[in-house]
């Protein structure tokens, strides 16, 4: 079953403003679809033509998501968007390798000196815990700091 003109034009709209998975762009198709098939043709369709793909949205949003995030939120983010095992497991090698240089990042625009006080540093850890870096890069970005 060929889909709507107006399911299309919805579809391509919301691609052309940016990347979607499959999942989260099937959930702000699916009240405009007429029947699931005809939703899950579309999809397909626009797969095979490349103008749906996984691996350019999870591209863009670790690229944009890491200027803030750790890789823990990232992979969150990327599950709860409903991206597939595969593409989680390489985005999350990827994630890890630069997680350190992430964090330091992160750390030196909002703090830029280090702490003066065990409370200072309590709360400059739970910041970059909070933004889903893990305990080992934390560690390591301050500790670091501290020796240079």
């Amino acid at each position: 079953m060929a889909p709507s003109p107006s399911l299309k034009a919805r579809a391509l709209r919301a691609l052309a403003r940016r990347e979607h998975s499959r999942a989260e762009l099937r959930a702000r198709l699916e009240t405009h679809a007429e029947t699931p098939e005809e939703l899950d043709g579309l999809l397909d369709e626009l797969e095979k033509r490349g103008w749906l793909s996984e691996q350019r949205f999870v591209e863009q949003l670790t690229t944009v998501r890491r200027r803030k995030f750790g890789a823990d939120r990232i992979i969150r983010e990327l599950r709860e968007k409903g991206v597939s095992g595969e593409a989680l497991e390489a985005s999350r090698a990827a994630l890890q390798a630069g997680e350190i240089d992430a964090a330091r990042a992160v750390w030196k625009k909002k703090f830029g000196h280090l702490p003066g006080t065990l409370e200072e540093k309590a709360r400059q850890q739970r910041f970059l815990a909070g933004r889903g870096f893990s305990a080992e890069a934390v560690r390591t970005v301050l500790k670091k700091l501290r020796d240079d």
